[in-house]
């Protein structure tokens, strides 16, 4: 498994990550999450070797990952990273970038490596297309299948969806972390997408103050958000009582002791986010329907607290 035990690395002197221990199974998909600045992007490059450690260890089963000061090359077969800047070979196709990373000794079997990878990141029809000739999003998604080439043990991804737009990011999505799965891979991803975490991640960690504040599934955290930090990735909330509410956790009455006076309506497809004010205070809650500006209405919190991994 990969076991990360005291993590602490420093840029400059200025700390970035602090004693930071984590494990992950093989074929567990661990889903990063935090601010920007937080230290997602720079654990991840520690966990290749892009960086030497201050302190700690990491090992992927028995071998211990290490610096530039102990490699001359960074990086290890059984590990691929798929950074937001792709490594990619502009003037050659789609199919040969994928293809530099499969064994020419058998043709036949590199060709259908080469193809089931072009499906699992819908690109079969860009097969034959200079990859200059290609859109952020789709060269993102070379990058990813010239990591899956190697058939890696462990796969370390960077925003992996970031440049793919919303009419094929759905589904490769799904292609992806199936792929993973049904392979035995470790993935680790860094994400600010609740979409990459929800459905797919069996655990979750979120950083906070250059540290792990807390690591569960997404189920319980999604649940039970123990900070705004932590309400904020999974969607619009608000604080009730002292307590974190989502905006599908507050339903208009007929009366309460919560009176909220209507300042916008935003259309979200199924529902509408309404923005209100409450005791001079911005609260959001969803409605079926939209709602007038000043018009008067009644909330109720419907919170449940029962919901476990």
């Amino acid at each position: 498994m990969l076991k990360v035990e005291n993590l602490t690395f420093s840029y400059n002197k200025t700390p970035v990550l602090k004693a930071i221990s984590f494990c992950a199974k093989p074929g567990e998909n661990l889903a990063i999450i935090g601010e920007s600045g937080s230290g997602k992007s720079t654990l991840l490059q520690l966990l290749y070797g892009t960086f030497d450690l201050n302190e700690g260890q990491i090992f992927w089963k028995d071998n211990q990952i290490l610096g530039p000061k102990f490699n001359l090359v960074i990086g290890y077969d059984f590990m691929k990273y798929v950074a937001q800047e792709f490594d990619l070979m502009p003037f050659i196709s789609v199919s040969e970038n994928i293809g530099k990373h499969v064994s020419n000794f058998f043709p036949e079997e590199k060709k259908m490596r080469i193809a089931e990878l072009l499906e699992v990141v819908e690109l079969s029809e860009f097969a034959h297309l200079k990859v200059k000739t290609l859109s952020g999003g789709q060269k993102q998604r070379v990058a990813l299948a010239q990591a899956l080439a190697k058939q890696p043990e462990i796969i370390l991804l960077d925003e992996p969806f970031s440049h793919i737009d919303n009419f094929k990011k759905h589904s490769l999505r799904r292609n992806i972390f199936k792929y993973l799965k049904d392979q035995n891979i470790t993935c680790v991803v860094a994400t600010h997408d609740k979409d990459d975490v929800l459905g797919f991640a069996d655990k979750m960690l979120v950083l906070s103050d250059n540290t792990i504040f807390v690591t569960d599934c997404p189920k319980q955290l999604y649940k039970n958000p123990k900070t705004p930090l932590i309400a904020s990735f999974f969607g619009e909330f608000n604080i009730l009582d002292n307590t974190i509410v989502y905006a599908h956790e507050l339903k208009v009455v007929e009366k309460s002791n919560l009176k909220a006076t209507v300042t916008k309506a935003y259309f979200k497809g199924n529902y509408y986010l309404i923005e209100a004010v409450l005791n001079k205070k911005t609260v959001f809650f969803e409605h079926e329907t939209s709602l007038d500006n000043r018009r008067v209405v009644y909330l109720k919190m419907v919170k449940k607290l029962n919901q476990f991994c």
